[in-house]
């Protein structure tokens, strides 16, 4: 445990008293709502994490609204849902982002030029419940759907930073320990193994640049659990791909003073893992090309690089030296806490993604242009209506929900059980 400071201000967990922190949101939450948005495929609505998440977010009185953004293919999956989330007692909202209503509002809004429909994914899903969001809550926390780790304290830790107006602070990103308990081992490969060698390579080829600094500063830059304001929500641009977190930390430099930024500490933390992949176009490495571009792509608009073939391969050459050291750090780090570690298969790891930096590298120097959704407020400006239309998309997909039979939920174990085992309604309200 350590209180050390970076530029950005680092909010540690010395053992914090959670109940104080939820009594006093709670007083703070009247004056600014918050939600609680989860963005979610509908197969994690049979995985445990789901589950738990849900019926943690019970007990968070601090929490007004919780809103999942949800891809499902039919209309029973999407009823399904509804009724999953029934047992919540917040104003709970859930979003149907492929649904037959909410693709009409979006053709209707390309058909005015501004085309959401071109982009899928996690970043579509973000964008539209950041614009409902904002109907409903001053404050609002993001996390993903697949967090087995999940309880109270994780919401509350993102939002009380917000909510307290000693603070001045807009945007909370979380950073935690990524270690499994089943077996217990060191996780977050992407995070130990590009992200930070890629960091500290970066400036040994670009030096110490002000962005980079800013970015190192972050002591989990891909976690996807963060808290911003209602306006730093509708001024953000949403990255569409799978560097949607280092991305958002590059709209967040562009549009938020540094004493306006902190991180939380979320202790030890754990969800699904992705596969490495078999190809640049698959699994992690997918993912390390995207955040690769993004980081690039930032580094050109903010700091004026000039980046070149010559300079990706010192790049490389750099990355390779840097990971392979970290990756000893990581091991005797491992080993002294009684964690699994494969260091070869570690070396293994290392080694596809330093070669994702050249093919990554290529790719953007042919085509350095990104692939982010517009923010809020131009969506605003072509149609002004436009949240309160998404709102009672919601509210009409839900009620037809409710008129349909409670379904029964099959999880992984094959174990089944309905929602409707708590009697409370749920009720449905029109932004």
């Amino acid at each position: 445990m350590d209180y050390k400071q970076e530029r950005i201000t680092t909010i540690h967990d010395f053992g914090s008293d959670l109940s104080r922190l939820e009594e006093r949101s709670r007083e703070l939450t009247r004056d600014t709502p918050t939600a609680v948005l989860i963005p979610s495929l509908y197969e994690e609505l049979e995985r445990p994490a789901l589950t738990r998440i849900r019926d943690h977010l019970k007990d968070c009185a601090f929490v007004n609204t919780v809103i999942v953004s949800l891809y499902a293919d039919t209309a029973e999956q999407y009823w399904n849902a509804v009724q999953f989330f029934r047992p919540l007692p917040q104003k709970t909202l859930i979003i149907w982002e492929n649904g037959p209503r909410m693709i009409g509002l979006l053709q209707q809004l390309k058909e005015r030029g501004l085309d959401i429909l071109a982009h899928r994914g996690k970043g579509r899903a973000v964008w539209l419940g950041l614009g409902l969001a904002t109907l409903h809550a001053g404050a609002i926390a993001l996390h993903d759907a697949d967090i087995v780790t999940y309880d109270r304290s994780y919401p509350l830790k993102l939002l009380f930073p917000l909510l307290e107006p000693e603070f001045g602070l807009a945007f909370i990103k979380a950073y935690y320990a990524r270690i499994s308990h089943e077996p217990r081992k060191l996780n977050g490969r992407v995070t130990r193994l590009f992200v930070a060698p890629l960091l500290h390579s970066l400036m040994d080829v670009w030096g110490h640049r002000d962005y980079l600094c800013y970015l190192s500063a972050y002591r989990y830059p891909l976690s996807g659990e963060f808290a911003l304001t209602r306006d730093l929500a509708l001024t953000t641009r949403i990255p569409a791909n799978w560097g949607l977190e280092v991305g958002l930390l590059a709209e967040v430099y562009r549009n938020v003073a540094l004493k306006r930024i902190a991180q939380v500490d979320l202790g030890t933390f754990d969800h699904k893992h992705q596969s490495v992949g078999e190809s640049p176009d698959q699994g992690l490495q997918k993912m390390c090309r995207d955040i690769l571009q993004s980081v690039l792509r930032s580094l050109t608009e903010t700091e004026q690089v000039v980046i070149g073939q010559d300079q990706l391969r010192s790049l490389r050459i750099k990355f390779r030296r840097e990971a392979q050291d970290l990756a000893r750090q990581y091991f005797v780090d491992a080993k002294f806490n009684g964690l699994e570690y494969d260091r070869h298969q570690e070396e293994n790891t290392l080694e596809r993604f330093e070669e994702v930096i050249i093919n990554a590298g290529e790719e953007y120097l042919k085509d350095p242009t990104g692939t982010e959704i517009p923010d809020w407020t131009r969506a605003l400006a072509v149609m002004p209506d436009l949240r309160q239309r998404l709102g009672q998309i919601v509210t009409d997909d839900m009620q037809d929900a409710l008129k349909q039979p409670t379904p029964l939920l099959v999880t992984t174990n094959g174990q089944g059980h309905s929602s409707s085992a708590n009697p409370k309604d749920f009720v449905v309200l029109t932004p």
